[in-house]
């Protein structure tokens, strides 16, 4: 199959991965250093791409790493489970490995292995916990033992990470993880996660345990110039050529977001014969209004008058001041408190950010689908 000129929706790699040199440099620097790092930013940015690139120039004979996603994780058994199976599967390249590393260093909690077609290749691994604390304590452990024992460093990078804030008593949890991940000589962490103001919360409020847990990384959008000579590169490796001038407005109609940049270029690229037009973009920019169109309806299906009202106001170019007499009336938003309500709601259903002190859509395809169904 013809390798795709331009990837979205997956993790974005070689020569789909564009720039991001300083945060390479950076995160590459706090994995060698044994620095924890928080990689916070909105979805669908490449923070899972930045990672994934990290970990395989990180990984070395003196630095493994351990890379979990918890996103299907609703307890902290689940969590446990996970990070348990994870830490003893990528550590280690035997079963016989796995099995001494169980026998050694989880010896209270009687683990059941269940191997897959390829016993040598794969296992599940189900934990019967019991409420002690140095049960689970044991599994927190796990990497800075195997570390001592191996003699090398480990960074346990755990994506979707902000699902532990939907755990039951997750405050106990986050403390938990704390005491024991603050006390690792041999091991750092990289956390991270898709839905940034459950990100900022377990980081940035300082009645929670993980406050300052490490080196906070807020991910940037990558700059024009950068995406310009990326998207005309990918056509002039396949024969095709764009305008500077095109690629630049792919860069400007989806406001430079990662995910949406890669999707429009291709979709210009399947238009395109020999050199890209400008009925080219916007056939492409109206597929992906086309294909956006269903979600969008049911993100907003159920909110009220007052929320699509403030919505309306956002995309009317008002990002701050709100609670003015004069927007409040033109936009029938009702009091300032039910501003204040509506705003936490919206930010809970990720249909608008603070950045800046700025109320913002962060999703720009959905931005301009508003403004049509608004008739801004």
């Amino acid at each position: 199959m013809e390798n795709k000129p331009f990837v979205f929706g997956v993790a974005a790699s070689g020569d789909n991965f564009t720039d991001r040199e300083n945060e390479t440099a950076r995160l590459l620097m706090n994995f060698r250093s044994g620095v924890n790092t928080i990689l916070i930013s909105p979805r669908r940015w490449g923070k899972t791409s930045l990672v994934r690139k990290v970990c395989r120039l990180a990984q070395s004979e003196e630095l493994k790493i351990v890379y979990l996603d918890i996103f299907s994780c609703r307890s902290d058994d689940d969590f446990y489970a996970a990070f348990a199976s994870a830490v003893l599967k990528q550590t280690s390249s035997k079963a016989e490995e796995w099995m001494e590393h169980i026998r050694q260093f989880m010896s209270r909690i009687n683990p059941k292995i269940s191997f897959g077609v390829d016993a040598a290749a794969d296992f599940t691994l189900s934990l019967e916990l019991t409420p002690k604390k140095d049960d689970v304590d044991e599994i927190l452990q796990l990497p800075e033992k195997i570390a001592e024992k191996k003699g090398y460093n480990i960074v346990v990078c755990i994506d979707e990470f902000q699902q532990i804030g939907e755990f039951k008593n997750s405050k106990a949890f986050q403390k938990r993880l704390r005491s024991e991940w603050q006390l690792q000589k041999h091991v750092s962490y990289c956390l991270f996660g898709s839905k940034m103001h459950l990100m900022n919360e377990l980081f940035e409020r300082k009645s929670l345990p993980l406050y300052k847990f490490g080196d906070a990384i807020y991910l940037q959008k990558i700059s024009t110039a950068d995406w310009v000579s990326y998207i005309r590169s990918r056509f002039g490796a396949t024969g095709k050529s764009i305008s500077a001038e095109l690629a630049e407005e792919i860069c400007h109609m989806v406001d430079n977001h990662s995910s949406y940049v890669q999707q429009l270029a291709w979709l210009v690229w399947t238009r395109t014969g020999n050199e890209a037009t400008r009925k080219n973009l916007e056939d492409a920019f109206q597929d992906i209004i086309d294909q956006n169109t269903p979600l969008f309806e049911k993100q907003t299906e159920s909110l009220t008058s007052y929320q699509m009202n403030f919505l309306r106001a956002i995309t009317d170019g008002v990002h701050s001041e709100l609670t003015t007499q004069e927007v409040l009336r033109k936009y029938q938003l009702g009091s300032s408190a039910n501003v204040s309500i509506i705003k936490r709601a919206l930010v809970k259903k990720e249909l608008i950010e603070i950045e800046k002190r700025k109320t913002v859509i962060p999703d720009p395809v959905m931005k301009v689908w508003l403004q049509r169904e608004l008739k801004i």
